[in-house]
């Protein structure tokens, strides 16, 4: 698959199908993901996969809340994408330039998470809304650690959409703002 069909087929997949996916398909999504660019190679994530029925039970009731993430229901897989600690150099270039640099690798990792599993034929969806310390407890987080986000994985059960996106003159410019 080109890479311009593959960002056109990743999508946030909200309905599954009830068919459990290959561990061997999930080793390939964390390892796209270990191959993400870190600042100063800090590597701050641990993906924690989660496939055990009860647990996903127990993680789908924290994500739903206010309407949100009612799908999680029928995900067969779930991650939790932890931060972890920067190494020296990458924290100290965070002070010095101000900038949250292990945000930006995270977002990085799961994004070779996604588009690896959208090859693969899987569906992802990334969410941000979830009781975070109720899904730390279950899954033995330590308390000095954010889980910062949770993706679903597992094979979509509707249709890609069609992407609506800003034109490329508003989200872009040449040579000055």
């Amino acid at each position: 698959m080109e890479f311009s069909e593959l960002i056109l087929k990743r999508q946030s997949d909200r309905k599954y199908a009830p068919r459990p996916v290959e561990k061997e398909d999930i080793v390939k999504c964390l390892e796209a993901a270990r191959m993400a660019p870190s600042a100063c190679n800090s590597q701050p994530w641990k993906f924690v996969v989660v496939d055990d029925r009860a647990k996903l039970t127990e993680m789908a009731d924290a994500a739903v809340g206010l309407g949100m993430n009612k799908f999680t229901h029928q995900v067969p897989v779930l991650v939790a994408v932890v931060q972890e600690k920067m190494n020296m150099e990458a924290k100290a270039g965070a002070v010095v330039k101000n900038k949250d640099y292990s945000m930006m690798d995270l977002g990085m990792a799961v994004e070779n998470f996604c588009l690896q599993a959208a090859e693969l034929g899987l569906g992802t969806c990334i969410m941000g809304w979830f009781d975070e310390k109720r899904i730390k407890r279950l899954l033995g987080v330590p308390r000095s650690r954010r889980i910062q986000l949770l993706i679903s994985l597992g094979y979509p059960d509707a249709p890609t959409r069609a992407k609506v996106r800003k034109p490329l003159e508003q989200m872009s410019s040449w040579n000055e703002y």
